[in-house]
């Protein structure tokens, strides 16, 4: 049975005790005395606390009593959880025999519930009561922080960290607006109540208003909240790469502009190390505009390679690398000749020196060729150029002759350029230059057997017959005449063992080569053949013909043509030029039959003529008509230019022109002589077309005539133009001259008239200064006095001026010379 039951019936329907019933003491002393007397006087045990509800606000405190009548040998108190309360730095117990006080300092909600108080006496009988407490949260602001920083272009999340109990609400503001979501579509209210911005600009910095209100309690409160956004650094350069030479006092300014928020703080480095102001380095930072300057004095190689701009602010960093370039002159250093073997492999070398290191190119010099490193090899496949750190090596596959001579190494950079050459010599065994073997002879006639060879180095020669040396002194009827690169046999054939065959060997240290030589009997050529005749005229004809088919092993010198009358004995003979097989017979005779043949010439003799052709010349006949070209003439003249055809067989006597203007009939006769090439008609009219008929006439008689017709022009203008086209280049340009001397000459007399100088003025001071030497009056200008002479003045028409009677002229001792009028003014 538990404590209620054992409370009387009476007891039990009693009302629960209040705070409201009045005094806690007395309700409980008169509960106590209405039970003793309800119930027999027997002491039952009762437990009451002085609050049954409670509402706490966080970080409050609150105590609470519990009383007990009766006999309670026990007071404790349990938290909500049902465990018995300790006492600890929050919570504090104050016990008596029948009172017990729990404190509760700085109530958190977790201290939210209900809390008994139990007792228990003697004989093991517990009762207890229990109070509600409920705690609630003030509106707070939990370490709100002001101002509130960002990064630029993220997105930033405003903490407006607000508790409460119930939960707030919460508004934001910013410029006196709420911020909702439908006119500001970069702005949301997170579940935390945080203000979160996507992409929060520059434009969204300033101060925010955080709102929190519990309507339950009519409770409302704010903070204000400043939102910075922080613009990381744009870092730019005005230029990333200088140049410049080392060792001349230069000096170099780097530029740096900046911008961002807050101002950036800029710092310059090198190598990893941050650069400070010494008297190399000069650092100017300019804060409008956010400019900063480095200037490098007296640049040195060393001074070369990348410096870094580099700017800081709380949003970040950015740095940018500044190149500085310092040059030095190219150099080769090393590049030397080189031999190669004609068909092996030559490696030509160049190194040189500089900053940057050079680019080095290959030239060579016979057919300005150039090789490069990473084109390839070359054109035919046998060049190839490698290179690096300032080295470069021609390798030139499988020399030959054509390769040899002068290779230029140059070395390129920005600055300069330094050109060396070397000289490639090729070494290759002997080589025959001709293919000449055979030469041909007869006794007693010399022929040099010529044996040419190239080889480097020089080749030794020898010459051999039949497996024995012919020694250089030679013998009776062999001679060898040596020169570099030539050796030539000299034989005179005295019989016929002296042809047939001779050996030349060249020897160098590369090889051996053999030529063989053929020295054979000549013979007189053969017959021509193919004999014909063309162009036969009155007096020529042409004579043509095939090559012999043999030379006989020494060339043909000419061609001997004879021909004669038939029944003549005596063949008259023309040789043709040098071995042209076409011969121009001349002098012959109108209407005679001729016979002719051909034979070849050698050094050895005439051959056999060829088969006997015969032909017949033209006889005598008119004239053809002559060709004609004219042209006009000075003045009313005409020139008809004559070109002269066949004369038939016999010179042209003379040529009849006949012309006439083309509405009339009567013809004008001009006869011209055979020997000349135009006709001048004269005078002609003007304005008018002329035909004309030219007959050209030979002893046999007239050839047919010739029409032909010309237009004289119109009457020219006589005016300057046509006047100087009339006139030779020397005419006109005398006339130009003669018109510059009369200028020259009046200006001149003006000069001395108005001006008192010029040539004639000097002529005038000679003359006068001789008289001034006999006269008086040179007497008195030599004594510095100064003589005058009066002359009268003529007016314009002749007559003597009314004005001032005479002029006087003044001439000083210096020649100088001053004119006066007598009617007093100067």
């Amino acid at each position: 049975m538990n404590g209620a039951e054992r409370v009387c019936r009476p007891c039990r329907s009693l009302p629960p005790l209040n705070a409201a019933s009045g005094s806690p003491n007395m309700m409980l002393t008169l509960l106590l005395l209405l039970g003793v007397l309800v119930c027999g006087g027997q002491a039952t045990l009762q437990v009451s606390i002085s609050l049954n509800k409670v509402e706490l606000s966080v970080g409050e405190s609150k105590f609470f009593i519990c009383t007990a009548i009766g006999e309670p040998v026990r007071l404790e108190w349990y938290n909500p959880q049902g465990e018995r309360i300790l006492a600890s730095k929050r919570m504090a117990l104050h016990t008596e025999t029948s009172r017990s006080r729990l404190i509760i300092y700085n109530a958190i909600i977790e201290d939210a519930g209900i809390y008994r108080c139990q007792a228990t006496d003697g004989g093991g009988h517990t009762e207890e009561a229990s109070v509600v407490l409920e705690i609630y949260q003030r509106l707070t602001f939990r370490d709100v922080q002001s101002p509130q920083e960002f990064r630029h272009g993220e997105t930033a999340e405003v903490v407006c960290d607000v508790i409460s109990s119930p939960v707030p609400v919460v508004v934001w503001y910013y410029q006196d607006r709420e911020i909702t979501e439908e006119r500001h579509s970069r702005f949301q209210v997170l579940p935390n109540n945080n203000l979160q911005v996507h992409q929060v600009t520059k434009a969204d910095e300033g101060v925010y208003r955080c709102e929190a209100s519990v309507e339950a309690r009519g409770e409302i409160d704010f903070v204000d909240i400043a939102v910075v956004v922080n613009v990381p650094p744009v870092l730019s350069v005005f230029q990333q790469s200088f140049n410049a030479t080392a060792d001349y006092q230069e000096s170099v300014t780097f530029t740096c502009m900046t911008s961002g928020s807050p101002d950036p703080v800029v710092t310059w480095h090198r190598k990893g190390q941050q650069l400070e102001p010494s008297e190399q380095y000069i650092i100017i930072r300019q804060e409008e505009g956010g400019r900063s300057m480095l200037t490098v004095r007296n640049i040195r190689q060393l001074d070369g390679g990348s410096y870094t701009c580099r700017a800081t602010n709380k949003a970040g960093s950015q740095e940018r690398e500044i190149f500085l370039k310092v040059f030095v002159q190219p150099h080769i250093t090393q590049l030397k000749n080189v031999t190669a073997v004609d068909g092996s492999a030559a490696m030509i070398s160049c190194v040189s020196e500089g900053e940057p290191l050079p680019d080095i190119a290959w030239r060579r010099a016979s057919d300005g060729q150039s090789f490069v490193d990473g084109q390839g090899r070359g054109q035919d496949g046998r060049f190839e150029v490698r290179g690096r750190h300032g080295k470069s090596v021609l390798t030139i596959s499988g020399v030959r002759l054509t390769d040899l001579g002068r290779f230029d190494c140059e070395a390129l950079s920005r600055i300069g350029g330094h050109q060396k050459s070397m000289f490639l010599d090729i070494e290759y065994i002997p080589k025959f230059l001709t293919n000449h073997t055979i030469y041909y002879s007869w006794e007693g006639n010399p022929v040099n057997i010529s044996c040419d060879v190239a080889s480097n180095p020089p080749a030794t020669m020898l010459w051999r017959r039949e497996r024995f040396t012919i020694s250089a002194e030679g013998s009776s009827n062999t001679r060898v005449h040596g020169t570099d690169g030539k050796s030539v046999l000299e034989v005179t054939p005295l019989s016929d063992r002296d042809f047939g065959r001779y050996n030349c060997t060249a020897r160098n240290n590369i090889g051996v080569r053999y030529q063989e030589f053929i020295l054979a009997q000549a013979d007189v050529p053969s017959n021509p053949y193919s004999l014909r005749l063309s162009a036969v005229s009155q007096r020529l004809a042409t004579v043509t013909f095939m090559k012999p088919d043999s030379h006989g092993g020494v060339p043909i010198g000419y061609y001997l043509v004879e021909y004669k009358e038939v029944g003549s004995q005596e063949w008259r003979h023309v040789k043709s030029h040098s071995v042209q097989t076409t011969v121009v017979l001349t002098g012959l005779e109108p209407n005679t039959t001729y016979e002719v043949r051909v034979a070849a010439v050698n050094g050895k003799g005439q051959g056999e003529f060829s088969h006997t052709e015969s032909f017949q010349t033209i006889p005598i006949r008119e004239p053809s008509p002559p060709a004609v070209h004219g042209q006009r003439g000075m003045g009313k003249a005409y020139r008809l230019g004559l070109v002269k055809q066949d004369d038939g067989g016999m010179p042209i006597v003379e040529y009849i022109v006949k012309y006439k203007p083309d509405k009339e009939e009567q013809w004008m006769t001009k006869l011209v002589p055979g020997a000349n090439d135009f006709a001048m008609l004269q005078p002609l009219q003007w304005n008018t077309r002329y035909e004309a008929e030219i007959t050209a006439r030979n002893v046999k008689g007239l050839s047919e005539p010739t029409f032909y017709q010309f237009f004289m022009p119109q009457e020219p203008d006589i005016t300057a133009e046509s006047l100087f086209s009339s006139m030779s280049l020397g005419s006109v340009v005398g006339l130009g001259l003669g018109a510059l001397l009369l200028l020259l000459v009046l200006v001149d007399v003006s000069c001395f008239f108005l001006r008192r100088c010029g040539l004639l003025m000097c002529i005038t001071r000679t003359l006068c200064g001789k008289k001034s030497s006999t006269g008086g009056k040179g007497k008195d200008i030599e004594e510095g006095k100064a003589a005058y002479l009066k002359l009268p003045l003529k007016e314009e028409n002749g007559k003597e001026s009314h004005k001032p009677d005479t002029i006087e002229i003044k001439v000083h001792g210096d020649h100088s010379i001053h004119t006066k009028l007598d009617g007093g003014k100067a």
